[in-house]
């Protein structure tokens, strides 16, 4: 599986057919390097939560790539109802897709959808279990530390996407304490840098995460496993 990260918490997963992007915050992003228009093949969008630096560019890559977006209930009926194709889930709920299997995650944060229009209901902020092949890649979402984590170490998790930013998620302590529990055999550090208040140094948690190895990520770069 080829993993891209495209900058916070965005990143595409490539494996055979299948192309994904999670929480594609892209054209907002003043440290992404890439455009909107570039992004193209995708079969699939997993959004995490609400937030407009997560759910992003959702609906214009949706529209361009005629991907389906898998999300929770509330964000699903929110895009559905602007014509795009969405699968609903829940936390807790695992489904077999065409490309593998998808589980969600329990994540402590927010969810509301501004726009011009309102505040919409952007219902429980969530993580992905997303398996292909035998592969798992876990993107925790924005997220505080919480002892439901330890339940995940059974899903022998090939690689987690963990936030370590503070402020709004887990900072690199919580961070540490959340790999302890989940022990994937790798982590890449994100949601980190993109505003001054969630400024963090990835260094520092390669350093104090002993639990497995660490991947720190430029923008842009590609890793394969």
């Amino acid at each position: 599986m080829k993993i891209t990260y495209l900058g916070h918490s965005a990143f595409i997963l490539e494996e055979n057919n299948f192309k994904a992007i999670i929480d594609p915050f892209i054209s907002g992003n003043s440290m992404s390097n890439i455009n909107v228009d570039e992004i193209t093949g995708l079969t699939h969008i997993f959004v995490t939560h609400g937030h407009g630096d997560h759910l992003g560019d959702t609906i214009q890559l949706a529209k361009a790539n005629d991907a389906l977006i898998i999300t929770n209930a509330e964000i699903s009926n929110y895009l559905k109802a602007q014509g795009l194709k969405t699968h609903s889930m829940h936390i807790g709920g695992r489904h077999k897709f065409d490309f593998g299997t998808v589980k969600l995650t329990p994540a402590l944060h927010g969810s509301a959808i501004e726009t011009g229009n309102g505040t919409f209901d952007g219902g429980n902020p969530c993580g992905f279990v997303i398996k292909v092949n035998n592969k798992k890649v876990h993107h925790l979402g924005d997220t505080g530390l919480t002892l439901d984590m330890k339940l995940l170490e059974i899903e022998d998790i090939d690689v987690a996407l963990v936030p370590i930013g503070g402020n709004f998620t887990m900072d690199i302590e919580d961070a540490v304490r959340a790999i302890d529990f989940i022990k994937p055999k790798l982590a890449i550090p994100m949601h980190y840098d993109t505003f001054p208040i969630i400024k963090a140094d990835p260094k520092e948690f390669e350093e104090k995460n002993k639990t497995c190895k660490t991947k720190i990520m430029t923008i842009g770069e590609t890793y394969e496993f």
